[in-house]
């Protein structure tokens, strides 16, 4: 959807720097510098070539889906929206790379592994809450006709009949098709990366390489267990205490039981990752067991 794949695309872009947080953290590479970085260049392809495209297939075959009900079919889009759009998807993906390779050259990793947290919660608290709470009414809605017939305020059996009607709808059926191409090569490229960084820095024998399947199952946890589970917190304070209120106190929460070092659930995935430890210059402790 345009709204949310702004943060969407950072979040890929700071994922994939993250990724190759060894390899960044090299002499050689400080010494390179950005424009020879051929993790960039991975990172900008994945971007341009799978990511981007996607977005403008689905602007163009489900335009009022896309754009979460505030516009119409193709006539009420104008020309620079949608050349904006297929922009950012790749700028915004080059920007959290860059600010995540930044962070990652200073030593700070779990902050550059936070970034890619920014962009995944920023994504899925609009889709969840949206600007008036009606986020996750909009994306189980293929069109605008099925998003007026919503009533404000349903009940749970409604939002879920809502929702697995939603599930069988042309739309969906597209972004199952999209998902079994782009999901699989994003983690393709993140269990490379981190894996041969391990592997280089555990010397010759090999030492200190995390799994292929735990560091799947540490990316997808991350992103569906806990950049969601965040934004679904948000939202629930949201509409209990309202905007003023809500918002710091998610952000407080936020603060104490995801993103604080050791007892965090984020700072626990980081550690599954098995990333360099910005105290010892090592993989995580996680590794040594």
């Amino acid at each position: 959807m345009v709204q949310v794949d702004v943060f969407w695309s950072y979040g890929i872009g700071a994922s994939l720097a993250t990724a190759a947080a060894y390899q960044l953290r090299s002499a050689d590479a400080r010494r390179a510098g950005r424009w020879s970085d051929p993790y960039l260049l991975g990172s900008t392809l994945y971007c341009a070539v799978l990511f981007a495209p996607s977005g403008a297939w689905l602007l163009w075959g489900f335009p009022d889906w896309e754009t979460m009900q505030t516009a119409g079919g193709h006539g009420s889009l104008p020309p620079w929206l949608v050349a904006l759009f297929a922009a950012t998807n790749v700028s915004q993906g080059v920007l959290g790379y860059w600010v995540a390779a930044r962070l990652i050259a200073r030593g700070r990793v779990y902050a550059a592994f936070l970034q890619a947290g920014l962009g995944y919660a920023g994504m899925f608290f609009i889709l969840v809450h949206g600007w008036d709470g009606r986020g996750y009414q909009r994306f189980f809605s293929a069109d605008r006709d099925t998003f007026a017939a919503w009533p404000r305020h349903p009940g749970l059996g409604q939002a879920l009949s809502r929702a697995g009607d939603w599930l069988a709808s042309p739309v969906a059926l597209t972004l199952y098709g999209m998902g079994a191409v782009i999901v699989p090569a994003m983690l393709a490229l993140i269990v490379s990366w981190v894996r041969s960084g391990q592997l280089a820095a555990g010397g010759a024998d090999g030492g200190m390489v995390a799994g292929r399947l735990r560091i799947v199952a540490a990316v997808l946890g991350a992103v569906f267990g806990v950049a969601l589970g965040t934004a679904v917190a948000a939202s629930v304070l949201v509409h209990l205490l309202g905007w003023w209120l809500g918002v710091p106190v998610a952000a407080a929460v936020t603060l104490l039981f995801v993103v604080r070092p050791e007892t965090g659930a984020a700072h626990r995935v980081f550690l599954l990752l098995g990333l360099p430890d910005r105290r010892i210059g090592l993989p995580s402790s996680a590794l040594q067991e």
